[in-house]
């Protein structure tokens, strides 16, 4: 699910993100060269509170509005969602060029697409859930804002407390699995995910099916319980050992307890 763009006021002036289309948390060399501001574009819509997407291109569902992520997210431009391997990376974002901007920044996550409109005029641009703009300006003004953002000094996010989860996808079976990975802290994106099937001793690749979804197609009948592999956009490793156990059910939510 996307942003409906439809709902985005553009009575505010057209403003021109400078180009930057590398990846937002790809090492720790790029943090710190990102170091400084850099310049996007923006829009902001929705409740006073809320999220404004509910759920959105990566796959979160309803989570997006409960903590850990309370609603202090953003859709990214097809730049930094990058087919969905953006999904999870967080941002600085801080307002400029208005009176009503705070200088204080906040940490967004992505979890959505913005597909259209000035998402794509734009190298770098976020659309911000409504909370965001309560935190930033008292009130909710929905429209466009010139932000200026920037990756978070290493480690880029913590989930403070809370563990990767697994939310095993409702079509899976005995031969096919698929999973939704939330909650890492560090870079937050994923590159790779990798299963271990019970007793097999070796790690097979999962595909991305979809935004922060990965799936693997066994062949043979899966055998349980599964490790799970995960690589960060940085090439940090960390695996979850037997995290989806044997009589795992679609639909079902697993927690590790692990994270970067």
């Amino acid at each position: 699910m996307v942003f409906p763009m439809a709902k985005i006021s553009a009575s505010l002036a057209m403003l021109t993100a400078l180009a930057f289309l590398v990846h937002p948390c790809a090492s720790a060399e790029f943090h710190r060269k990102l170091s400084s501001w850099s310049d996007s574009g923006a829009t902001w819509y929705g409740g006073l509170t809320g999220a404004g997407s509910d759920g959105g291109a990566c796959g979160y569902q309803d989570a997006v509005d409960l903590p850990p992520f309370s609603s202090m997210i953003a859709a990214g431009s097809p730049s930094i969602y990058g087919g969905g391997k953006g999904c999870g990376s967080c941002y600085q974002v801080k307002c400029s060029g208005h009176e009503s901007c705070s200088s204080s920044p906040v940490t967004v996550v992505l979890t959505d697409l913005c597909p259209g409109g000035p998402c794509l005029e734009e190298p770098v641009h976020f659309d911000l859930s409504g909370t965001y703009g309560v935190r930033r300006h008292g009130e909710a003004r929905p429209g466009r804002q010139a932000p200026r953002r920037r990756p978070p000094p290493n480690p880029v996010h913590s989930w403070q407390g809370v563990d990767i989860a697994f939310k095993v996808d409702a079509g899976s079976n005995d031969y096919y699995v698929a999973m939704l990975v939330e909650y890492e802290s560090g870079d937050g994106d994923l590159s790779s995910v990798e299963l271990m099937q019970g007793g097999a001793g070796a790690w097979c690749k999962m595909d991305q099916s979809w935004g922060a979804v990965w799936r693997y197609n066994s062949g043979p009948k899966l055998q349980p319980p599964f490790s799970v592999r995960l690589t960060s956009s940085s090439g940090k490793t960390l695996v979850a050992s037997n995290v989806i156990p044997a009589g795992w059910k679609p639909g079902g939510m697993y927690r590790s307890v692990v994270n970067y």
